[in-house]
């Protein structure tokens, strides 16, 4: 899929974000919105994922995901633009977005497996747990000697968590070359900027010292960008070393007021910021 196809599919992603965030008075709609391009990216282009249909019309979904390349949510509060990009990619119809956080709604406010959802592997927003699911998946696709990759996506927030540096030494020392973990190095967290809250100094030399091979994206919000550092992740596994991508992206990108700040990391907008967000992010493929 071409890059401007991508783009197009990614502001729609963000106009159901928005919608689904200010239809629940809930959610997280600040790092969903700033990891859309990526999301898409991974889904629409990059990763080999079972192509078949079943009955219903929508993709098939095995949580065990043999032969196929896995993506796990690490960060599961930003839920809303994994539950966008699922149902734009055919896992399940976009009518269904709008039973986001919901009562007895699939779509819970942190991704679940109790509720079936396709394309959830794992109930995520507990931090720090996601990238050792995805180092043990990795490790699974080694001995039934797949040729599939394993990515997964944490925020930057999240690496204060110990569990975290657990998985990146397991990682290495198993020498998981099939797992592409990214960071969403947007500098930002609940409670304030992370280097105020608590400073992860300098995370590419901390992964490269645990073993891990590293690429940086400067802008994780430009879609050429987005595809060639997952290109160029591709191109350094099956080298012994896991890879990991530095994210540089903006949380909130594409409404301009909720840019440059922590503060909608969990808030909702109110019927005026949902009509001036909507402004900002044109209709591209229709909303559910």
């Amino acid at each position: 899929m071409e890059p401007k196809q991508l783009d197009q599919i990614s502001g729609q992603v963000r106009r159901d974000i928005v919608r689904m965030v200010h239809s629940s008075q809930s959610g997280h709609p600040g790092g969903s919105l700033g990891c859309a391009d990526l999301i898409v990216a991974l889904y629409f282009h990059v990763m080999r994922i079972n192509e078949t249909k079943n009955a219903e019309g929508f993709l098939e979904f095995s949580r065990p995901g043999q032969n196929e390349d896995l993506f796990f949510l690490s960060n599961g509060h930003i839920s809303p633009v994994f539950y966008s990009v699922l149902s734009r990619r055919g896992y399940f119809p976009t009518a269904e977005m709008s039973t986001f956080r919901k009562i007895n709604s699939r779509l819970q406010g942190h991704p679940a497996t109790h509720e079936h959802l396709p394309g959830v592997r794992i109930a995520s927003g507990s931090l720090g747990q996601g990238l050792s699911v995805a180092a043990g998946a990795a490790f699974a696709k080694r001995l039934r000697k797949e040729d599939r990759l394993v990515y997964v996506l944490m925020g930057d927030g999240e690496q204060q968590e110990g569990q975290i540096w657990e998985g990146v030494q397991f990682a290495a020392h198993h020498q998981l070359d099939n797992l592409i973990a990214i960071i969403d190095w947007n500098g930002q967290q609940i409670d304030g900027p992370t280097d105020k809250v608590m400073h992860n100094r300098d995370l590419r030399l901390k992964y490269e010292a645990f073993g891990w091979d590293t690429v940086e994206l400067k802008n994780g919000n430009d879609m050429l960008q987005v595809l060639e550092a997952l290109e160029a992740a591709k191109q350094k596994t099956g080298n012994k070393k896991p890879v990991l991508i530095l994210m540089k992206a903006e949380m909130g990108f594409g409404v301009d007021y909720m840019m440059y700040t922590h503060k909608w990391h969990g808030a909702a907008p109110n019927d005026e910021q949902l009509d001036i967000a909507l402004k900002q992010l044109p209709v591209t493929l229709g909303d559910y």
